[in-house]
């Protein structure tokens, strides 16, 4: 009971990325460059207090070309994710960057020549489904910014591929730690260089510092605890929650009612994701 207690609050963790940053940018009328600057700061100041605890200072290493590569990725999920934040509502940005990060894993796959189940090239193109059903000409309030749909689909972009990179570290936690760290000065470049520093209301502070430190820097930390305890097939398939919580953190903090269009592709997402678990062809 413990454990799935800790499982679904890190699931909750990952759905509020995605409120949270929405209530900054979009809410509060934050910058998406100073939004990201500080949710890579304020996570960067707790991956690196915990990463220190754990292994000391000498134990954050990393292979330079593994830790570029994380950088950059991690950096291209940062900048697509908060503009993305002002332009789309949380849930649909939530299953957007899910579907994205399937796609992108299954492409690096592909380069990769790994064997691909049947199951799974049938679930990469029931995600690919849903998302072309999310971009299906609606007016009104199901309408989705384009511009925001692809900005969050380069996000899942910059993810799948920085998930992919992961494979390589011994060590996730000081791996996250270090990138973020690393990240942050890009950040600061892209909020000097686009100038949205002092806008919005003061009260976005405290989106932008809780998805930063709370969400993302202990939700991470909390995650790679949990995750050696529990299957992987397992801790694949509650992630499957995250964009449902997310749809419904939208609904009840930032009065955003998910339509029938995103359930529907959600239904695809969810379930394609579902099936390329399957170990069976």
């Amino acid at each position: 009971m413990r454990l799935f207690a800790l499982t679904a609050l890190v699931m909750v963790a990952f759905a509020a990325n995605s409120v949270l940053n929405r209530m900054a940018v979009h809410d509060a009328g934050w910058g998406p460059a100073t939004t990201g600057f500080v949710r890579l700061a304020s996570g960067a100041l707790v991956l690196l207090i915990l990463a220190i605890r754990a292994k000391g200072a000498r134990g954050l290493r990393l292979p330079g070309a593994v830790l570029a590569a994380g950088v950059a990725t991690l950096a291209l999920y940062i900048f697509g994710f908060s503009i993305a934040s002002g332009l789309i509502d949380a849930g649909v940005g939530a299953l957007t960057l899910f579907g994205m990060v399937q796609i992108t894993m299954f492409a690096g796959a592909l380069w990769l020549r790994e064997a691909i189940s049947l199951w799974r090239w049938i679930g990469a193109g029931l995600a690919f489904a849903g998302l072309a059903v999310l971009l299906l000409p609606a007016s009104g309030a199901a309408h989705i910014d384009p511009r925001g749909f692809a900005m969050m689909a380069l996000a899942g972009i910059g993810w799948g591929l920085y998930s992919l990179n992961g494979r390589r570290t011994g060590d996730p936690l000081v791996a996250t730690a270090l990138n973020f760290a690393l990240a942050t000065p890009l950040a600061l470049i892209w909020m000097l260089g686009a100038g949205d520093w002092g806008q919005g209301e003061s009260w976005g502070w405290t989106p932008a510092i809780l998805s930063g430190a709370v969400t993302s820097g202990l939700g991470y930390a909390l995650w790679y605890r949990v995750i050696p305890q529990i299957p992987a097939s397992l801790a694949a398939i509650a992630q499957l929650s995250v964009p449902l919580i997310a749809a419904l953190g939208g609904a009840v903090l930032l009065a955003e009612t998910p339509s029938e269009r995103f359930w529907l592709a959600a239904a695809l997402v969810i379930g394609g994701i579902a099936l390329s678990l399957r170990r069976k062809t």
